[in-house]
């Protein structure tokens, strides 16, 4: 064979080896995408098909609307009104550059603004643009119909009441989230629960179909003890009395007697709940809830109260405040203004003694006197409820000193807020039962009798005194027996207790023979020259109740001084519309008991000393 042949066998070999090796190779690329799809549309399908239906297949939150709060009355306090978002998904639009510059103009932003957040989020799909606007105006932002924008319907919370509500109702976030108040205390319960539906966009991103897989629930609505009438009379009349004595705040709360219900609650100074993000963090906090006084003189009744619930003394016991002053180990505690001689039990209410509250308060044990203090609720929380509501400072016996028992006799060395004031005078006109004060209407919390029925009459008739011959003749309503405590407690700062700056206090029940409302009013630091309780609290208690008690239509209980007013001429502005009186064998003759005489103290008296004087 010649050397032709030979290379042509070997040509034909090669071409044969060639061909098997490329059989070979393309039936093992047969078999990997056999394979390959096997595994991707039955092995692994699950994956590519939600990546798949991530491209033109959304779930969509359904909004539901917070559920509307009303006061006692079914009028509307906070309500939700239906806004809109706008979104967009950056991945999308950045796909449309040229039509950036039209959304910018349409949605009032500047260009440079919008475009750098775009480029921040561009391997995003979802940003808002912008959050609660009218609904109106963010659909004529979606007609534009600019690439990968879209608007959803949200709600925002509307507050009508402004800011006389605004330290009970609390506000909501963007999110339409309670975040103080009572929106937070029952943010689960009004809120709701949103739903879901499935939609289906084309390549434009426009919805074609939906579905809907989870139907929203709508919040529940919540009806409050509070009488938003009152609650604006409150907050006008506590506006007044700051203005007029140059305060720096002030707290006020009213409280029906026989059920606990919370009638009105006013702070100030206040926010705009409508607009939060202007308002200082310190005026939104409820300090009737949160922050602690000392209670001062009002604080005398529940000592004497204890002392008689004791068997310590009797209301006809007599107690000698001579000479007027008294040395408690380094310090001297007095009376204001002057030596009150000797007093029954009805007496160091009407004069505000401090030496008289004193001397009763020695007569019991330690424990027991702690025990019927607390037993008022003064160092445990209401358990109202309410976000944040402080349990006050009132130190138990082991860790007093030789003076604690004396000054806590007369409101010093022990903390409350204004909340559990108004709750322990609650309990005195409600014949000795304590009942857990509460801010939903209907809502009756179990009552615990602290007092006897009798003592807790008592009391209360020893505080009319306060009204008719003490310091708080201002607290007076026409038609009406009004039984009463002032109190003035100077102030504690970093360095001891502050002169020149008090808290000055009013805590009463009206009508004295059958309570329905309890009020207490504080006034922090008043500058104009008055600082007495009596001065500069009880006329709010007096403008304050004179309204309250006609718009709830409470009968008078002293028709005979109505009647003289009558006759006489000389009624208040609001005398003439009193509601209309009882039967006359219904009606409770004024108490008489006090012995004595207290005229009202000078605005210019010496002040108190450090750990004693209130008045």
């Amino acid at each position: 064979m010649n050397k032709t042949g030979r290379n042509r066998t070997r040509n034909a070999f090669n071409l044969r080896q060639r061909l098997k090796w490329v059989g070979l190779a393309l039936g093992l690329c047969s078999v990997s995408l056999v394979g390959r799809a096997a595994y991707v549309q039955i092995i692994n399908s699950d994956f590519y098909q939600r990546q798949g239906e991530a491209r033109y297949l959304r779930e969509l939150p359904i909004n539901t609307s917070r559920g509307m709060i009303t006061d006692r009355n079914g009028e509307p306090v906070a309500v939700s009104t239906p806004v809109a978002s706008i979104w967009v998904n950056p991945q999308e639009l950045m796909r449309s550059p040229d039509r950036i510059p039209e959304l910018a103009t349409a949605l009032g932003m500047p260009l440079d603004e919008l475009s750098t957040k775009l480029s921040q989020k561009a391997d995003k799909e979802f940003m808002y643009l912008r959050r609660r606007i009218n609904p109106d105006d963010a659909e004529k932002v979606v007609a534009l119909k600019i690439p990968g924008v879209a608007s959803q319907r949200e709600f925002r919370r509307f507050y009508p009441q402004g800011e006389a509500m605004a330290h009970v109702l609390g506000f909501t976030n963007i999110d339409d989230r309670g975040q103080e108040g009572l929106e937070l205390a029952f943010d689960e319960w009004l809120r709701g629960k949103a739903g879901a539906k499935r939609v289906i966009r084309n390549r434009k991103g426009e919805t074609v179909e939906s579905d809907l897989l989870r139907a929203a629930e709508p919040g529940k609505d919540l009806t409050l003890s509070i009488d938003r009438r009152i609650q604006f009379l409150a907050f006008k009349e506590l506006r007044n009395a700051l203005i007029e004595n140059k305060a720096a705040g002030g707290s006020m709360v009213i409280m029906d007697v026989a059920t606990g219900e919370v009638l009105a609650m006013v702070n100030l100074p206040t926010y705009n709940p409508n607009a939060v993000g202007g308002a200082a963090p310190d005026t939104r906090r409820n300090r009737a809830v949160t922050d602690l006084v000392e209670p001062g003189s009002t604080m005398k009744p529940l000592t004497i109260a204890s002392a008689l619930q004791s068997a310590v003394v009797t209301k006809d016991t007599t107690v000698d405040t001579n000479p007027g002053y008294m040395a408690i180990g380094r310090y001297t505690i007095k009376d204001v203004p002057r030596n009150n001689g000797v007093l029954n039990v009805t007496g160091v209410i009407t004069r505000s003694s401090n030496i008289g509250a004193a001397k009763i308060a020695a007569k019991m044990p330690d424990q027991v006197f702690y025990d019927h203090v607390h037993s008022f609720g003064y160092g445990s929380a209401p358990h109202s409820g309410f976000p944040g509501e402080s349990a006050g400072v009132l130190p138990r016996p082991a860790r007093w000193s030789g003076s604690s028992k004396t000054t806590m006799s007369y409101g010093y060395g022990l903390n409350v807020t204004p909340l559990q004031i108004a709750t322990a005078y609650s309990a005195l006109g409600n014949g000795g039962k304590l009942i857990a004060p509460t801010f939903v209407k209907g809502q009756r919390n179990e009552g615990k009798q602290i007092i006897d029925e009798k003592i807790a009459k008592e009391v209360v008739a020893m505080m009319e005194t306060v009204v008719t011959q003490g310091g708080a003749k201002q607290a007076a309503v026409l038609g009406y027996h009004v039984a009463g405590k002032t109190g003035t407690a100077r102030k504690a700062g970093p360095g001891g207790y502050e002169r020149g700056h008090y808290n000055a206090l009013f805590a009463g029940v009206v009508p004295a023979s059958n309570p329905r409302f309890a009020t207490v009013i504080v006034i922090n630091d008043p500058q104009a020259g008055k600082y007495y309780g009596g001065l500069v609290s009880a006329p709010v208690f007096h403008n304050v109740m004179e309204g309250a008690l006609r718009l709830m239509d409470v009968p008078p209980d002293d028709i005979d001084s109505w009647l003289a007013a009558q006759q006489s001429g000389k009624m208040g502005h609001a005398a003439s519309s009193l509601p209309t009186p009882p039967p006359a064998e219904t009606v409770v003759a004024p108490d008489a008991a006090a012995e004595f005489d207290a005229a009202l103290p000078s605005a210019h008296a010496t002040l108190p000393p450090a750990q004693g004087g209130t008045q």
